[in-house]
This record gives structure tokens, sequence and C-alpha cells, in this order.
């Protein structure tokens, strides 16, 4: 009954989207036919409008046929394992669902290995239902929710129920904020989901790592007009400095007698490197990554105390070996984030730019993480620091109307009527078109950072409950603490940014990670 439920509440979903579709197409023709219209009507920017509403329309259709052609991808696959005799050996039902995938290829003509991935899919999401029900309301688009599929494989279901729950319940205990699922480009969303689920991951980020590491390798793919792919599966740190090397390099490079583009320039300097002198002694041994990129540490994976992921700017999260590694053996330009304990906010910028201008647009940089424009993904450091408010216009130079943007949606955003939105310190901000769409900011999931309570100062020594990992889960349980217990201890809201017990902080040797 609720599957047949189901097919009617989509079957009517799309049934509404081709009449919305089809009176659209009515009234674009009307116009065009020189119809009458009322008076102050612009039949030209009307007609515009109808094309971006056609193409919203559409979409929403193509999310709904997504749900109804991942149905019956799952279905099948059911359907052929009840025909499936009771006795039949494994190796039998191996190739019974060989035969349905070859089937499903030939029937949508793809490769197998793309039907293959495709019933994988569709049958995940049909056991997520807050995904697959986003998709038949063509909330979210097919690639959205193939990224869920994606990412919560090799979760097991309590794991995978969590993740959906923080991206698809708004009424969960502790949901994603700023835009829903659909509302980000999809590099964006899987940006995000990768990031919760590397936090929440039941093992840890360091295992996972070790393994990456071991299978570490190069790969070469030929490809037309004489030309062909080299890639490298490295360490993020590892491939995160060869790409700002090489763009740093190229940078240098460019000038009046330089015909090569920055994208021409990148490869030709790998190449120079890979192929210049060098031997395989000089090179047993990988350096230290040389990168200007910015570590977000939690306080105490900084000091060794616990192994939470950090982040790595232009990159996501990485073990807190790595960034333990990164922070001691340092980057000339690598600057340390410290994240505040209690609740994933960041405390400051390495000390040495203080209040500078760098530290500000390193600041906005950390906040946005990219451009903030509605899909672009651009991280690179030639993005700049923009005015929301104009400064001839009273715009104050502080964190809430800055932000971060590609030159390209800057030029942009100076000769349209494309118009952000206000800032805060902790998030970037939405945009509105010049059609009046309204984009929100996406907004990172900040946490607070695990806490271990054999690490606190006495006055916060409690009994934390085993099912509780972190300090914001037993905020009920913690006693109030007044300044006379014992003056060795500071309320951390009362000590400003630059304080010298901060600097004592960052002081304090590093912990080895063995």
């Amino acid at each position: 009954m609720g599957i047949s439920t189901d097919r009617a509440a989509i079957s009517e979903g799309i049934g509404v989207s081709v009449a919305a579709l089809d009176a659209l197409e009515r009234e674009d023709a009307s116009l065009a036919a020189g119809a009458s219209v009322g008076a102050g009507v612009d039949v030209l920017q009307r007609r515009y409008e109808l094309c971006l509403e056609g193409l919203e329309v559409m979409a929403r259709l193509e999310a709904q046929l997504a749900a109804v052609k991942s149905r019956r991808a799952a279905r099948a696959v059911e359907l052929q394992q009840a025909m499936t005799p009771p006795d039949a050996s494994d190796t039998d039902r191996t190739y019974a669902q060989m035969s349905v995938v070859e089937e499903i290829a030939g029937v949508l003509t793809i490769s197998s290995a793309a039907a293959g991935a495709f019933v994988d899919q569709s049958r995940r999401i049909c056991s997520l239902p807050p995904v697959m029900n986003a998709l038949a309301a063509g909330v979210m688009s097919w690639q959205h929710a193939r990224i869920v599929a994606d990412e919560t494989e090799g979760l097991d279901a309590v794991g995978a129920a969590a993740l959906v729950a923080h991206f698809f319940h708004p009424d969960a205990p502790d949901p994603a904020r700023g835009a829903a699922p659909g509302e980000l480009v999809p590099s964006r969303f899987r940006a995000k989901i990768r990031a919760w689920r590397e936090r929440h991951h039941p093992e840890s980020i360091q295992k996972r790592h070790a393994k990456g590491v071991a299978d570490r390798r190069m790969e070469y793919t030929p490809d037309r007009d004489g030309m062909a792919w080299v890639s490298l599966y490295l360490p993020g740190d590892t491939a995160c400095a060869i790409w700002n090397r090489t763009t740093a390099t190229a940078r240098g490079l460019q000038g009046p007698n330089e015909p090569r583009t920055l994208t021409q320039l990148r490869p030709d300097i790998a190449a120079s490197l890979l192929l210049g002198a060098g031997t395989a002694t000089d090179l047993a041994e990988i350096p230290t990554p040389r990168a200007d990129v910015l570590v977000t540490v939690p306080v105490f994976a900084l000091l060794g105390v616990t192994d939470e992921p950090a982040v790595l700017d232009g990159f996501g999260p990485i073990p807190a070996s790595m960034a333990r590694k990164l922070v001691a053996d340092g980057a000339d330009s690598l600057y340390r984030i410290l994240v505040d304990p209690r609740d994933g906010a960041p405390l400051e910028i390495g000390r040495k730019n203080y209040r500078l201008t760098g530290s500000i647009k390193r600041w906005i940089r950390l906040r946005d993480a990219q451009c903030t424009f509605p899909g672009c993904t651009n991280k690179t450091p030639d993005n700049e620091t923009d005015h929301l408010q104009a400064w001839e216009h009273g715009g104050t130079t502080g964190t809430s109307n800055l932000a971060e943007l590609c030159p390209k949606h800057h030029r942009l955003k100076h000769h349209s009527q494309w118009t952000p939105g206000p800032a805060t310190s902790k998030d970037p901000p939405g945009w509105t078109s010049p059609t009046g769409r309204h984009y929100k900011p996406e907004e990172q999931d900040s946490e607070p950072t695990h806490w271990p309570p054999e690490s606190l100062p006495p006055w916060l020594q409690w009994d934390v409950p085993r099912e509780c990992q972190c300090l914001e889960a037993s905020l009920e349980n913690l006693p109030r603490w007044e300044p006379d217990d014992d003056d060795r201890y500071v309320d951390l809201d009362d000590l400003p940014a630059d304080d010298p017990l901060w600097a004592e902080l960052l002081a304090t040797p590093l912990v080895p990670s063995g």
C-alpha cells in the first residue's frame, strides 16, 4: 500500500511539473506572437524570465523522472532475486545478478560498469527514504542523490542514517546549517557532506589515511590528438603543495614576453621538474610541503591529546598527525588556525600577522573557503577580498562586510545587479540574482572539538556519560565555576585574542605523533 501511494504521489508530481511547463510554453508562444499584453509589460524581459522559470521546472521534472528510473532499477534487481530458486548456489546467484545488470545496460545503452554503478546507487538511495523523497519531490537532482549514495558507501546502517538525518532532517538534534542539499552545486555539496562524514566515520581518519597512503600511485591514460593524462594519487598535503608550487612558479613566469597562459604554464612547469636534473637517490625523500595554505587545527589535536581531523585549506579533512607535521616542520607561509574547543569556531590566525591586512584576508579565506558566488568552486589564492557594501557607500572593513570572490565574479558583482547579502564573522553572504532569486550562503558545519575529561583543569572535571564524547553534548552537566574557586584559571569568554596567554598556548611543545 505504501509503495502504491508513493508511486501515486510521484506520478502526480510529474503531472504537475509537465502542466507547469506547458503553461510556460503557451505564455511564451503568446508573447512571441505579439498578443496583447498589459501596459508597462516588458515583453523581452518577461520572455527571459519565462526561460528561467522553464529551466527551473525542467530541473524538477528531471529529478522526479530520475526517482522513477532508480526505483525501477532497484525493483528489477529485487524481482530477479525473487525469481532465483532458494536453493541456487552462490555462483548461480552471482551470474543472475550480472545478468540483470547487463540487461539494464542494454536498455539504457550504457556500459556494464556504468549500469552496475547505477544499480548500486539506486538501491542505496531507495534504502534511504529522506533522500528518495527529496529526489521524488524534485528539490534535489540525481547528481545530489548519487553523492549521498557514494558518501554513505562503507558506512553501516546507523552511520548512514546519521549522515542523512544531519542533511535532510531539519528537526534533527544537529541539522546542517545554511543552504539545503539541492540548493548547493554538486561539488560543494560533496565537499560539505564529505567533511561531515570524515568527522563522524566510525573508523578514524588516521587509519583510513594509512590505507590510502599504501594505495598511492601514478596513472597514465592516452587521449586523443596526441595528448595524454598523467594522474597522481598522493597524500592531500603533498598534492596541495605541488599544485600551489606550480601555480606560484607559473605566476612568476608570466609577463609581457610570456605568451603561455597560467593553465598552460602549470603542466609545462610540472613536466620540467619531473624530467629535469635529479636522480632516484635525490628523490628518495619527499620534502616537507612548502605551501601557502591555512591549516585549521583543534587545540587538543595540535597538542597530541586527540586525533580529530584537521582541515587543510583547499583540500579538506586531514589526519591530526599530518597537521602536526605540517605545523612542526612548517611551510614558510603556512598559517595555523586554532579552533575553540567549545564550539569549533576559529580563535585566531598565526600571531605573526595579527591585526594586519593580510591577517584579515586570511580570516575571510578561512571563513568562506572559496568564492562565495552561488555555485562557484574557485579556491585559488588569486581570489580577492571584496567589500560587500562599497567603501564609498559607507561600507566598513570588517569581517561582516567582506567576502571572498574570484576575479570573474568580482567583476560581475560590479557590472551587474547580482547583490550580496550581509555576512557575519562566522558565515559568508548569500546572494540575490537580477531576477530576484535568492541563493542562501553555504555555512560551514562547525562542531565542538573532542575534549577529553582527563585533560581538563580540576574545575572542569566531571563525570561524562559514556555515550558523550565531546564537551557540547555534556553542557548540562557542566558545573558552574566562580572566579573565586581558583585564580589559576580564567574564563575563555573574557580572554581576548591578543592576550599573552594565547601566545603561551601556541608555544606549547607538540606531542610526537607516534
